[in-house]
């Protein structure tokens, strides 16, 4: 009998980080079919939008119509960003199963990115907690989970520096007000591997089970190298973006989030199990690419191939 191999979940966010920082507005049909394609293809979990603004983001504005569309795959968790209360209570509305909070350790970026303080989200994040866990106790559905991203926690293009001690403390106040999971976010590509490991080691150190998932990019070259160093660290959710498409709109210059494609291809290599068929998600790929012809997609895999006799493991 063969020995089981290690998994990681592969979180896929582009079609809410990808098109968000991005002119083109993907009509909704096609929109979820992308999303009917990423699920075939064996992701389980998909940010599939926000529910933000639709003046500030035109993007987003058919999330609700998108979150009911992807509830249809059994077995794929539908996450949804939501910055404030009034954005929850739409997310459960439309039926998400998880909801994922951005706070910032920058107080510049936190008043860019969601125009409010840290102290303001954290406050916003307990009224969104109380929300979540009242529709829970009325609700015959699964119980709806609450995530907190910290953003910039390795650094931010409009603060500079962000104190590791600072981030620390701002990810055991989510976890003390009632996030099940509290990841870091290098939203802007400053994170180095050594400082990737340190950060997620103390915080699994600090939080347990409720140290969650790695957000990072790629916009210095370091995004695998940065993945790699947040697994050795005990991380086993990791954010990625089919094609690499995304960065933060309310933080200048940061590009590139890791690329989906190479990311579960590094892990497979490992021998690490993403659960990932690799032609469905080429054929992903695919229909990305039919849809936003004139947005540049990344990732080396899809362009060099798999490497001669390498066996993609059956998930």
């Amino acid at each position: 009998m063969a020995a089981q191999r290690p998994e990681v979940l592969i979180s896929e966010v582009a079609p809410r980080d990808g098109l968000q920082s991005i002119q083109s507005i993907m009509p909704t049909a096609q929109k979820c079919q992308w999303i009917d394609a990423l699920a075939q293809a064996g992701l389980k979990e998909i940010e599939v939008g926000s529910f933000v603004s639709e003046k500030l983001l035109p993007q987003m504005a058919d999330t609700g119509t998108v979150v009911a569309h992807s509830r249809q795959h059994s077995g794929l968790c539908v996450l949804a960003l939501v910055p404030n209360l009034k954005g929850a209570q739409a997310a459960l509305a439309a039926g998400a199963h998880k909801l994922s909070i951005p706070i910032s350790a920058s107080e510049a970026h936190c008043l860019a990115n969601v125009r409010k303080s840290i102290a303001e989200m954290l406050e916003e994040l307990g009224h969104i907690v109380r929300a979540v866990e009242q529709y829970n106790a009325t609700s015959s559905q699964p119980p709806v989970a609450v995530e907190v991203g910290i953003s910039t926690a390795f650094g931010c293009t409009l603060q500079g520096s962000v104190s590791e001690h600072a981030v620390l403390t701002l990810a055991a106040k989510c976890a003390a007000i009632g996030a099940q999971e509290v990841g870091l976010s290098d939203t802007t590509g400053m994170a180095n591997p050594a400082q990737v490991k340190r950060l997620f080691t103390q915080l699994h150190h600090d939080l347990g089970d409720r140290a969650g998932a790695a957000h990072l990019h790629n916009t210095r070259g370091l995004g695998l190298a940065n993945a790699l160093a947040a697994y050795e660290a005990g991380v086993r959710t990791f954010d990625s973006s089919q094609g690499g498409i995304g960065g933060c709109p309310y933080a200048p210059g940061a590009s590139g989030n890791i690329v989906t494609e190479d990311l579960v291809f590094m892990f497979e290599a490992m021998g690490v199990s993403t659960g990932i068929h690799y032609e469905q998600l080429l054929k992903a790929r695919a229909v990305l690419e039919e849809f936003l012809p004139n947005e540049p997609l990344y990732g080396m895999t899809p362009a060099a191939g798999l490497p001669k006799g390498f066996q993609w493991p059956t998930p």
